[in-house]
């Protein structure tokens, strides 16, 4: 069952911390929702509190957080009781229960495939579901899986090859005036950040180009999700091939950072699939950059009764896990 509570603070920070405080959680347990950034305003004019939702999911049955039971018992009054009815639901009336109480309003059609969005690599998923218009009720609905009108540009799972393996690469040697230069680049750009790291540079046989900076505490490199890292390659490839002819992909890394991530973004592939699956509704990840969109892509292709699509503009575009039966 997923659950979510709303807290503000000063910042999100502090907002999130309330919330851990409220439920007795660590922030690896949920996925955190920015619903309104802090606003500092003018001479302490105009100013607004953070506001973040934090999600969280616990096992039927289980006993609640502490402070959780505490809410609960202060706002039972506003709350009309859940009527438990002797006779068992049918299954999908038991997957649309896992939905937060208080957006439960009218009876709903059996199941939906609903919206679900997931702001976090980490373990935990967030529960958003809009609520539902009587007037579309009458309209045919597409079947799960299928894509409805107003949707922005979709790609699908299968429309995706598989991530390509390079061969192992090999260092490369000392007369590659390519390399001298990634190295010549790189060294001089380490100095300009004041960090201490030095480039190992590898080649593979379809002549690409791989970087381990080597150093000591290169997290200043590597960055908030690696956006700095990225940010270096993307310098280092443009600084090499500008004004070439032919062009090289350099792949430059830290601390063994991109494999990391990767395996992270399997893992947290098959568990948001999991969860479709059992829940019959889409998620939505974090937003991620092309090639991260397209780890997700091939870890679930071969996914059965799932299929994933994109959706979104740079730098905010999305990948969608989208409930599919029937799929293979």
């Amino acid at each position: 069952m997923i659950k979510w509570i709303e807290t503000t603070g000063r910042s999100e920070e502090d907002a999130i911390s309330a919330a851990l405080f409220q439920l007795g959680l660590d922030r690896d347990d949920v996925s955190v929702e920015v619903i309104e950034r802090a606003k500092s305003g003018f001479l302490g004019f105009g100013s607004n509190p953070a506001k973040v939702r934090v999600s969280y999911e616990v096992e039927d049955g289980s006993p609640k957080p502490m402070m959780e039971d505490l809410l609960e018992e202060i706002s039972v009054r506003q709350e009309k009781p859940r009527q438990v009815e002797k006779k068992p639901q049918p299954r999908e009336e038991r997957v649309l229960s896992a939905a937060p109480v208080q957006e439960k309003e009218e009876e709903q059609p059996a199941a939906p495939v609903e919206e679900e969005t997931i702001l976090s690599a980490k373990p935990g998923w967030k529960s958003q579901q809009p609520r539902r218009d009587r007037r579309n009720e009458g309209k045919r609905r597409p079947a799960p899986g299928q894509l409805q009108e107003g949707d922005e540009v979709l790609i699908s799972s299968r429309e995706h090859k598989p991530l390509r393996t390079e061969t192992p690469a090999v260092p490369v040697s000392e007369d590659d005036e390519k390399a001298q230069k990634i190295a010549t680049f790189l060294t001089g750009l380490m100095e300009h950040l004041n960090v201490q790291a030095a480039p190992e540079i590898f080649v593979t046989e379809e002549g690409n180009y791989k970087v381990r900076l080597q150093g000591q505490d290169l997290g200043a490199i590597i960055g908030r999700r690696g956006e700095t890292l990225d940010a270096i390659q993307q310098l280092t490839n443009y600084a090499i091939n500008h004004g070439q002819s032919k062009r090289v992909r350099i792949h430059v890394d830290a601390e063994g950072y991109r494999s990391k991530r990767e395996e992270a973004l399997q893992r947290l592939a098959v568990k948001v699939a999991g969860k479709v699956v059992k829940y019959r509704k889409n998620m939505t990840l974090e937003p991620m950059n092309a090639y991260e969109r397209h780890v997700i892509h091939t870890a679930l292709q071969d996914y059965p009764n799932v299929t994933t699509y994109s959706t979104g503009v740079e730098p905010n575009r999305r990948t969608v896990v989208a409930y599919a039966p029937g799929q293979k």
